[in-house]
């Protein structure tokens, strides 16, 4: 499996990785987060991620790995590729709201956080206001200067 940029040629591949796994797709037009894409020999679209920037803090969001392929290390390799980008980018925090991939992000050096200790500017992204539900857990990752 390979990494690359996502492009607006993938929008709909990506939509539908997202839809099968209940992810929120509604605001991806308005927020247009930066995609990360793994595709298959078939260049298929097999998992994504993507960052929405907002100054020296991101949301990690949507993260989606089609089941064939889970238990691989392909979402590991997804979010470290994003992490690198994120880097590059001066972001300082990541943060980002789960209901069913908590082990998931621990693993990758995410911890829990409370809702409202995530910084102010993500807050008031769509995802936070009313994609995700209350329920949803918040974690966050610093990173290391690079």
């Amino acid at each position: 499996m390979q990494l690359r940029a996502g492009t607006t040629q993938d929008t709909s591949s990506i939509r539908a990785l997202l839809a099968a796994e209940d992810l929120p797709t509604a605001d991806l037009s308005r927020s247009s987060p930066q995609f990360i894409v793994a595709f298959d020999d078939a260049n298929t679209i097999v998992a994504a991620g993507a960052l929405e920037t907002h100054g020296d803090s991101a949301l990690l969001r949507s993260v989606v790995v089609a089941r064939a392929v889970r238990g691989t290390g392909l979402g590991q390799r997804v979010v470290q590729e994003l992490e690198r980008i994120a880097r590059i980018a001066q972001v300082k925090q990541l943060a980002l709201l789960t209901q069913s991939a908590r082990q998931f992000f621990e693993r990758q050096g995410y911890r829990v956080i409370a809702r409202q200790a995530a910084p102010e500017v993500l807050q008031q992204t769509e995802e936070f206001r009313s994609l995700c539900p209350v329920s949803a857990i918040c974690m966050a990752k610093f990173l290391a200067e690079a």
